[in-house]
């Protein structure tokens, strides 16, 4: 792979993570030990433990802090990285500390089925190693090639950057959202700003607060919350405890609507579990399945939110439309259940930061009525947050 990289006139820094003596036939940029170093041990210490994930957790730390600023430093344009179970939970862990651009490829036995815990929030590209790692034969020659072409064209290629990009607003969707989505993008345009829409199916979620955290997002205008529902109840598109998180902690306006919290997502229904099989459910499609939450839940996930709400530290609003939170949840269709919506409204207020505001409005999401308000109130919100900076 270096020789590959070096053919076509780039250069290869090469990290040595492994733990066990050093590599037979390659000389590397950064040995084991400089590694194990960054990460404040010595490989003796990590003989000593005799424990083979610690050893592999330590190289990963010490692996992504140097890498992390060998980019800051502007010494690397790209990353590359190739192996088995042990060394995909290394170099994907690397690989997720650097920043969304910033070009990587990643070799791996590993690459089938669910690969979240590999990618994470990052735009890893993963090409699956076809055979095992070890060694070289006429199919690892040709993927190993490729992949290393593949990171030399990534950092080939340039793309034009706009002098005065216009700031960015991060909007959360769900298919029960999009008219309210859709509108709400159209008037922000207007306004002057760019909309990254994130699909709420959990890693949208996750991905969206980690661009917060990396500095990318002026604002959230934060209209599906559903993967709150799906984390309390067990669905399959929960984007972690963490959501609703990373605006307030870096400081950015955020308005909260309770979109799509009247349900919850299954797979098939056969999938469906025991528990919930009395429930309101709806068959999406045949590979989603909807579940109404109750009251009970419903006032959780108020609570939830308001102290998600609370422990930020910069502007935070909410949203409320009191005719229904989706388009299954309006009058007469299937999921409309005020009882259950209200018990939202009653736990939020009554455990919110009275300082924070929450406005309550005689519609569904999606009229646009609701979309006017909430690009009305996001706007206001960052002209404050400008006033606040001059």
């Amino acid at each position: 792979m270096k020789q590959q990289i070096e053919k076509r006139g780039h250069q290869a820094i090469m990290l040595d993570i492994g733990v066990i003596g050093p590599p037979r036939a390659i000389t590397p940029a950064w040995s084991s030990d400089a590694v194990a170093a960054m990460a404040g041990f010595t490989l003796k210490e990590l003989a000593a433990f005799n424990d083979r994930g610690k050893a592999l957790g330590i190289m990963a730390a010490g692996a992504a802090k140097l890498a992390t600023e060998l980019q800051v430093q502007g010494k690397i344009d790209g990353i590359l990285g190739m192996g088995g179970t042990g060394g995909t939970s290394v170099i994907a862990s690397v690989m997720r500390e650097l920043p969304f651009g910033f070009p990587k490829v990643f070799v791996s036995t590993t690459v089938s089925g669910d690969v979240s815990h590999i990618v994470g929030t990052k735009d890893i590209v993963l090409v699956p190693s076809i055979v095992d790692v070890a060694g070289l034969n006429a199919v690892s020659k040709s993927v190993y090639a490729r992949a290393a072409g593949a990171l030399c064209g990534m950092i080939e290629q340039t793309i034009e950057e706009k002098a005065a990009s216009r700031p960015v607003i991060a909007v959360t969707m769900f298919g029960n959202t999009t008219p309210c989505v859709e509108r709400s993008v159209r008037l922000l345009n207007e306004a002057g700003y760019e909309c990254l829409v994130f699909h709420c199916t959990g890693a949208g979620g996750r991905t969206m607060e980690s661009l917060c955290e990396d500095g990318r997002i002026a604002a959230v205008l934060d209209l599906t919350t559903t993967e709150w529902a799906d984390e309390l109840c067990g669905g399959v598109f929960s984007a972690g405890e963490s959501r609703l998180k990373a605006p307030g902690r870096v400081g950015i306006p955020h308005l909260i609507a309770p979109g799509c919290i009247d349900m919850v997502n299954f797979g098939p229904s056969e999938t469906l579990p025991a528990r919930y099989r009395n429930r309101l459910l709806y068959e999406w499609n045949a590979n989603v399945t909807l579940m109404r939450t109750n009251e009970a839940e419903n006032r959780q996930l108020g609570g939830i939110f308001a102290g998600k709400a609370n422990a930020a530290k910069d502007d935070v609003a909410f949203l409320v439309p009191l005719r229904g939170y989706s388009i299954l949840g309006m009058n007469g269709e299937r999921f409309h259940e005020p009882r259950a919506d209200h018990a939202f409204v009653e736990a939020l207020q009554a455990q919110l930061n009275p300082a924070i505001s929450i406005e309550l409005l005689d519609m569904a999401i999606n009229d646009e009525a609701f979309a006017d308000r909430a690009v009305e109130t996001l706007l206001a919100m960052l002209d404050r947050k400008k006033g606040s900076n001059r």
